[in-house]
């Protein structure tokens, strides 16, 4: 195949600026030659990845969902053959994390890790497990300051579908830039977040994603990724009990993990029942205050925007392609469809 330059037209989009390359292919920021819009062009080089993208493209195609990076177009059979995706302008949680001096805040492991499975649980109620699930296929939309603002709904996974492609799972080719070398060098990076039984070719379901998450959680903590039995809490004194019981739940063997990631997700509100309501109002006129952080919060804020913590006892979904809406929304912002009157 010819090499892509700058300028270059792939379908309906002029080539930016390379974000990513490796042995097996190329990833590029590109713009709609008339409408503008901003996106991310994979282009493979190896035969076997270009054999396998029009299966990586149907899988991801069909995960709508505010923390997936959304499939936009494909064509296996193009010279260049091509997969359109949505750009996420931010960093990598790997990025992130090698550069972060400091562990990261609480309530920032708390949203990226929510972000995470709230896409987990999406992807696997399609029938889709990730399989290489790490830390450069995190993406954290829009982070200009420091780690501590990032926000639930700014947190994108992206790769889905890579483990539906026979061998390709240790090769993952990432809009972050995160390829692996044909020599390895990456290899070992991808083997860290693997499940036992992954490792050994066993048969894989949900539950491999979950202990990848418990390592990535356990890293973020600590900044070192697990060994052993010990605990995140006895690194870091400020680490709540429940981030222990969490990462205990999911790096473990697999009869002993969370059986699905909705029940991992549940874990990180602390205690049993669903999360009280902030008060609304006050007769002094006081703003109210999340529970889990004690900042100020919007009156209409479903989530803390400073910790992840939901706000409302339920959050209302697109009954067609279940993507978070707003109560106030006549139409889903997502797919289009007439929401009607939530409740």
């Amino acid at each position: 195949m010819a090499s892509l330059h700058e300028g270059d037209r792939i379908h309906n989009y002029l080539l930016e600026a390379r974000v990513g390359a490796g042995s097996f292919g190329e990833v590029w920021r590109a713009r709609h030659h008339i409408f503008g819009e901003v996106v991310a062009i994979k282009v493979p080089t190896d035969p076997q990845y270009v054999r396998n993208l029009q299966r990586e493209g149907v899988a991801i195609h069909g995960l709508r969902h505010p923390n997936i990076v959304r499939a936009i177009d494909m064509d296996p059979y193009a010279d260049p053959p091509y997969l359109i995706m949505e750009y996420v302008d931010g960093p990598s949680l790997r990025v992130v994390i090698e550069d972060q001096r400091n562990r990261f805040p609480i309530p920032a492991v708390v949203a990226i890790m929510r972000g995470t499975l709230n896409a987990l649980d999406a992807s696997h109620r399609n029938g889709v497990i990730h399989r290489d699930l790490k830390p450069a296929n995190i993406l954290l939309a829009h982070l200009r300051e420091s780690i501590a603002t990032i926000q639930e709904h700014e947190v994108k996974v992206a790769d889905f579908g890579l483990g539906l492609v026979g061998g390709m799972t240790a090769q993952a080719m990432t809009q972050s830039g995160s390829i692996s070398a044909a020599d390895g060098g990456e290899l070992s990076g991808t083997l860290a977040y693997m499940s036992p039984e992954q490792k050994e070719g066993a048969p894989l379901d949900a539950r491999s994603d979950l202990y990848s998450c418990g390592i990535i959680l356990f890293e973020m903590l600590t900044g070192e990724r697990p060994q052993g039995n010990e605990m995140p809490g006895s690194l870091r004194p400020d680490v709540p009990s429940y981030l222990d019981e969490i990462v205990r739940r999911s790096y473990t063997r697999l009869d002993r993990r969370y059986a699905s990631a909705a029940e991992m997700l549940a874990a990180f509100v602390p205690g049993s029942g669903p999360p009280p309501l902030p008060p609304r109002s006050t007769s002094q006129g006081v703003a109210p205050h999340c529970s889990a952080c004690d900042q100020p919060v919007h009156r209409d804020d479903q989530f803390c925007i400073r910790c992840g913590k939901q706000l409302v006892e339920s959050v209302p979904r697109c009954g067609a392609c279940q993507a978070y809406v707003h109560p106030n929304d006549r139409f889903c912002i997502f797919c289009g469809k007439d929401l009607g009157i939530l409740t």
